[in-house]
């Protein structure tokens, strides 16, 4: 088969493939409750207790406090992200908190907050 041709399949399958997921909703973001950031969180870490948890007004992030410390999941598509507020630095984003990760799998995020959120978050993100 010549390279043209496998080249326009290959290039068309992933539009199509693309197209579909966008079309059948599964390209949007997950929305967090507080029974959903549970349920994710124990997806992640499923020996933590999770003892709290706070989400963010537009649904995108959650503080989650467990028996072995604080941790933070947010959304990443249709799935979400989680880790424990271990190794970090927290910097002021016009948007919120921008989270630098001391990890190489997860370097940064950025957790938008509005102005009423950004005070409680960082009291939450404290260490203790």
């Amino acid at each position: 088969m010549p390279l043209e041709i496998l080249l326009t399949l290959v290039v068309g399958g992933i539009a199509g493939v693309t197209l579909l997921l966008h079309l059948t909703g599964k390209s949007q973001q997950v929305m967090l409750t507080p029974d959903i950031a549970r349920s994710q969180w124990a997806r992640h870490f499923p020996d933590d207790d999770v003892v709290d948890v706070t989400v963010s007004h537009d649904g995108h992030a959650a503080m989650v406090r467990t028996s072995s410390g604080n941790g933070l999941l947010w959304s990443f598509g249709a799935d979400t992200v989680a880790r424990h507020l271990l190794d970090y630095d927290l910097l002021d984003h016009p948007e919120g908190f921008e989270i630098l990760f001391h990890e190489f799998s997860v370097p940064k995020t950025l957790i938008r907050l509005d102005d009423f959120e950004r005070h409680h978050w960082r009291d939450l993100m404290e260490p203790a």
